[in-house]
């Protein structure tokens, strides 16, 4: 992990930082998007809405990078690489405490709160990265 110091990388995942995640399309192009994400020891979680692009990309192709910075410091980043496993069982629970890290509050709390923040989000599923490689300099 050199470039990447494992503490100020754990510090990060823990504060409410965006993540970038990006999946490989069918025709080998990236896809990337913007998620709320959390980290359970060495990994990572995120959620995504069930027959998304991001999730029909993981289940042909598990292979996911993400990448972090801190806001307050744009030069710097780490680089995740690993492969995504889905843990369903685990998404409302997981959504929850993502809404609580990023908003301060439960999920349906949020949603009586902001309505708007419901809208079009379906089903979803929790995501697990296990990291293969981390690159950056953190």
């Amino acid at each position: 992990m050199a470039g990447v110091s494992r503490e100020r990388l754990a510090a990060l995942l823990d504060s409410p930082v965006f993540a970038a995640v990006a999946t490989i399309q069918p025709d080998g192009r990236p896809q990337q998007s913007v998620v709320w994400i959390r980290r359970d020891g060495e990994d990572l979680l995120f959620m995504i809405g069930v027959g998304s692009r991001k999730e029909r990309n993981l289940r042909r192709d598990p292979r996911v990078s993400v990448l972090v910075s801190p806001p307050d410091e744009p030069y710097t980043y780490a680089a995740i690489s690993g492969v995504a496993t889905f843990e369903p069982e685990r998404s409302v629970e997981l959504r929850d405490e993502l809404a609580v890290k990023y908003v301060g509050v439960t999920y349906p709390e949020h949603v009586a709160r902001t309505p708007e923040a419901a809208r079009g989000l379906g089903p979803i599923t929790a995501v697990r990265v296990t990291p293969h490689r981390i690159a950056g300099r953190l």
